[in-house]
């Protein structure tokens, strides 16, 4: 029974792998996001929106993009472990379908043993040797039991073992299966909150006229002038002088070719990027394989300091390592910014830098 109970398993397993990739999910409606009251206008014309209240509106679509981008930065995680424990499970599902073939065999092996044994008359080989009076056949027959005693050892530890394997395969892959299940949760969480994000920061844009639309835009590039006018006056490249590796170079040719292609949650090309793919990509295409999201680019890659920064560096942003862009000189990144932009350069400073990592050191 309990061997049936592992083919059952291994069946059912290999079955299930056709689910793996079903992520979709009805996701709910967003709850909105409070919004900066307009300034007062007479009644019936359009509403009017002051600088201060635009810097207020930039404030939350910033915010609620750079959520939308931590969120992402989990989907992403949970996909990639979900890739992993679904190739981990199809493994074991082989291991497990091998593994009862090869019961099956060292059963058949046994088999034919007992049969043998009957065909001798029933008598074990001990016995067989004991009613010999021929020194020769005694002493060809003495080594015979000892042979199949062997043989007959090896066959039982051979298929206890493989028994034992079968039970440790069939537990790991319901882990994994666990596992697997749990991180599909995770993805659908995160893409419930990715999507009510944008659709949140959407809704405040939509909102505003365009020409207002285009004062944010203004707004928001003054504000990443700024910033990035502060870091320089602090000296921070000061003594940045490195050149690229050969790998650096490769990634940098890359991440540059992609300048105007969209930015798009959960995508790695080749038509759209979201911030972690694209460096992932970048450093794929150079040969490094590097982790996918820029929160595990961050926790594992090598960390340098910005005074060794070098071309093909990436710099992580945020307290929470929410985004990541590619160091490409003179104080620049190539980066895909966000949901409604595109991959672009932008001043290294212009967002606040957690760190700077290097994928070839």
């Amino acid at each position: 029974m309990n061997r049936r109970h592992c083919a059952t398993a291994a069946i059912t397993l290999v079955c299930a792998l056709a689910l793996l990739t079903s992520t979709g999910q009805a996701m709910a409606a967003p709850v909105p996001e409070p919004s900066p009251s307009p300034s007062s206008s007479p009644a019936g014309s359009p509403t009017r929106y002051s600088n201060a209240d635009l810097e207020k509106v930039r404030e939350q679509i910033d915010t609620l993009y750079r959520k939308a981008g931590a969120a992402t930065d989990a989907y992403n995680l949970a996909e990639e472990q979900t890739k992993k424990q679904s190739g981990e499970i199809v493994k074991l599902a082989k291991a497990i379908v091998d593994g009862q073939a090869r019961i099956a065999a060292l059963k058949d092996r046994a088999g034919a043993q007992a049969r043998e044994q009957y065909r001798n008359g029933g008598l074990p080989p001990g016995a067989q040797l004991a009613l010999s009076n021929d020194p020769k056949l005694f002493l060809d027959g003495l080594n015979k039991v000892r042979q199949s005693q062997h043989a007959s050892k090896s066959l039982l530890a051979d298929l206890n073992q493989t028994q034992e394997d079968l039970e440790t395969y069939t537990q790991d892959a319901s882990a994994n299966w666990e596992k697997l299940e749990t991180n599909r949760v995770k993805q659908a969480k995160a893409k419930k909150k990715i999507n009510a994000r944008i659709k949140a920061a959407e809704k405040l844009e939509s909102q505003l006229e365009e020409k207002e639309r285009d004062r944010l835009r203004q707004l928001e590039r003054d504000a990443a002038d700024k910033a990035q006018t502060a870091w320089l006056s602090s000296g921070a490249i000061k003594d940045v002088s490195g050149e690229a590796s050969a790998g650096g170079a490769a990634a940098v040719a890359f991440a540059t070719a992609q300048i105007g292609k969209p930015y798009v949650w959960g995508a790695e090309g080749p038509g759209s990027y979201d911030c972690s793919g694209l460096t992932s990509q970048a450093w794929l295409a150079a040969k490094r394989p590097i982790p996918r999201t820029s929160q595990e680019q961050w926790r594992l890659l090598p960390r340098i300091d910005i005074q060794d920064m070098r071309p093909g560096d990436l710099i992580i942003y945020h307290a929470d390592a929410s985004h990541v862009g590619m160091y490409v000189g003179d104080g620049t990144i190539v980066h895909s910014p966000r949901p409604g932009r595109n991959v672009t350069l932008a001043g290294a400073g212009s967002m606040k830098i957690l760190g700077v990592v290097r994928p070839d050191k």
